[in-house]
């Protein structure tokens, strides 16, 4: 598939780019694309919530109460989970949430990702640009020149590029990674995907694998 490139003012520089359809023109697959997001936030938890369980509370072991002859339960301890400031029943333990998918599934998910950004028109492609010094403003003149500025947007460096990602690190709504950085949920958590000239090669020779 054919891509008209835009200079960094949004114009069209009268040169396309040909976008391989083995990566950007496949059938999604769903559920590759389900699997790697749901691994991408499960990596994201820290997983180090505790409960104390009742061996575990502060408090006496004492016997509260007699056996029997009370009308009411037996009770055997002040820690136990039915009394308020007892243990809790089977609580949370620290655990690690991260599982293991192929890397050919992954790259799947990732393919299908960008399927879907093309087909709905979600893609860009934009020729390299740089700034003389980490500016802000400068960025965001860049995003408006694209119809961005209201927008989530995802820019893909081919290299890194300290002055256009320090530029960046301050709004919200945009972020800036290199190819290795890719994944799947950054690539669908995002209105619009921004692709540089440079990345193209570094994409696709990745994905095509």
């Amino acid at each position: 598939m054919e891509v008209k490139v835009l200079d960094v003012n949004g114009k069209e520089t009268g040169r396309k780019v040909q976008l391989s359809d083995s990566v950007f023109a496949i059938e999604p697959n769903n559920h590759a694309v389900y699997l790697d997001v749901k691994q991408y936030l499960a990596n994201q938890r820290q997983g180090t919530h505790k409960a104390k369980e009742r061996a575990e509370v502060a408090g006496s072991t004492r016997k509260i109460k007699k056996q029997k002859g009370t009308g009411t339960a037996r009770a055997g301890s002040a820690k136990n989970p039915l009394f308020k400031g007892g243990g809790t029943v089977f609580g949370p333990r620290p655990r690690s949430y991260s599982f293991k998918l192929n890397k050919s599934l992954k790259r799947l998910a990732r393919k299908s990702a960008f399927s879907i950004k093309a087909k709905e028109d979600n893609l860009v492609v934009v020729e390299d640009f740089n700034f003389e010094t980490p500016n802000t403003k400068n960025f965001i003149n860049v995003l408006k020149a694209l119809g961005l500025d209201n927008k989530k947007s995802l820019f893909v460096l081919g290299d890194s590029n300290k002055n256009v990602y320090l530029s960046s690190r301050n709004l919200k709504g945009s972020s800036v990674i290199t190819t290795s950085e890719l994944s799947t949920y950054g690539i669908l958590n995002t209105n619009k995907l921004v692709l540089m000239e440079s990345s193209l090669e570094g994409i696709e020779t990745n994905l095509s694998k």
